[in-house]
């Protein structure tokens, strides 16, 4: 197949509502990856949380993802968007993407105008949080213990990176979500959290999602594949009631309101899927 290294960086929003909302991706598709630095320096100039960065590589691709301030082993909303930009170009399928450190699949599929994609995580893990890291959590966002639901409890899940895991009892407390963005970056850096998701359980199959992405120089993210991810594999961790699949909405306190579906296995430890559609900007 051939590809076009001169094509210029596409724009996808990816986990969109409808035609609305969604997380902004860069990706760049072409016969060898750029050097690191001019993957950095690209998805600098695009200014999204993450751009995708796609070569083949045997029968798969090789893939990786730069935030505006450094490299990220993983990225969910990316690697949607990436996978809409591969159906686009060479047809609905499944592409199997090789990572820095795991290998993953994606799936593209067309309808018409629109594209959905789903996405097959890194393996799962999850743990607790040291007391002294989740009183820092709390302070950075000025949080109390009162806060927090008594469960899910507050963890370290992990799907490709560790994100900091914290569920709040109350909506309104979740929407009015803030932090100091440099305290948050050395906070996130000091620990390895590419981020911190604070959530509320509607339901116990629909949850309410902000996301803190300081560590990439960027507040807050409107979706966030990874962290769903992570989420799904922590909530069968502790056995949480997700009957198989877990609906997330994020970004509707920024105005961006996306929506992410999470289908979770029962063996402890394996992938799961992460689903949304995506539109072309």
């Amino acid at each position: 197949m051939a590809h076009d290294m001169t094509a210029p960086p596409e724009r996808i929003a990816a986990f969109c509502d409808g035609a609305t909302g969604g997380n902004l991706a860069g990706v760049v598709i072409g016969d060898t990856l750029p050097d690191p630095a001019d993957m950095q320096r690209i998805a600098a100039e695009i200014g999204y949380s993450e751009t995708a960065f796609a070569a083949p590589h045997g029968a798969a691709w090789r893939v990786r993802y730069f935030a505006p301030v450094r490299e990220v082993a993983f990225c969910g909303h990316a690697t949607i968007a990436l996978g809409a930009a591969l159906a686009r170009r060479f047809g609905d399928g499944v592409y199997a993407l090789q990572l820095n450190d795991s290998a993953i699949f994606v799936e593209g599929r067309r309808d018409g105008t629109g594209i959905s994609a789903a996405l097959t995580s890194p393996p799962t893990r999850s743990g607790p949080v040291a007391a002294g890291v989740l009183k820092d959590a709390l302070a950075l966002f000025a949080l109390t213990a009162a806060d927090l639901a008594v469960a899910p409890a507050p963890a370290i899940a992990n799907a490709g990176n560790d994100h900091l895991i914290l569920v709040l009892t109350d909506r309104a407390t979740l929407a009015a979500m803030a932090y100091d963005l440099a305290a948050g970056a050395a906070f996130m850096k000091a620990h390895d959290f590419t981020t911190i998701s604070l959530l509320v359980a509607q339901t116990p199959r629909l949850f309410h999602s902000r996301n803190a992405f300081a560590s990439g120089g960027v507040s807050e993210d409107p979706a966030t594949g990874a962290a769903a991810a992570a989420l799904g594999g922590y909530l069968r961790d502790v056995g949480w009631p997700h009957g198989g699949v877990i609906d997330i909405v994020q970004g509707e306190d920024m105005g961006a309101r996306s929506l992410l579906r999470v289908k979770i296995g029962d063996t402890p430890g394996e992938s799961v899927r992460v689903s949304g559609t995506a539109r072309v900007l």
